[in-house]
């Protein structure tokens, strides 16, 4: 079974920055794209940015310049910088992982979720 656990979120005050993190855990064969999504209350699930397992990055214009993804490939974990942070990043944060378990074929999973609120 394959499980992505998310950690870091928190209140932060504008200006500030955050670390998540997502770990792949259980009988993997292999991760292609891994990404973060975002939504906010009243709002629909976005993109923010994603990494191939060759390191090729892709971000939402809103936080173009302010995060940055980054993966450890060894231990199949994702991670999200978030800096210059602004009220309207609040949202709760979800990894998004594309896994091939050892004996399946690919499929998408989906953590948890971590809460980020920027407030002052």
């Amino acid at each position: 079974q394959v499980q992505l656990v998310e950690s870091g979120g928190g209140l932060v005050q504008p200006g500030g920055s955050l670390r998540l993190s997502c770990a792949a855990s259980g009988s993997i064969a292999s991760i292609d794209v891994m990404g973060w999504y975002r939504q906010a209350p009243g709002k629909e699930r976005e993109l923010v940015a994603q990494i191939t397992s060759g390191a090729l990055t892709n971000y939402a214009d809103s936080v173009k310049g302010r995060f940055t993804i980054s993966r450890d490939n060894a231990k199949n974990t994702v991670y999200l910088q978030l800096s210059s942070l602004k009220p309207e990043d609040t949202a709760v944060y979800y990894c998004k992982a594309k896994i091939r378990p050892r004996w399946y074929g690919w499929s998408d999973y989906w953590g948890q979720g971590t809460q980020v609120t920027v407030s002052s």
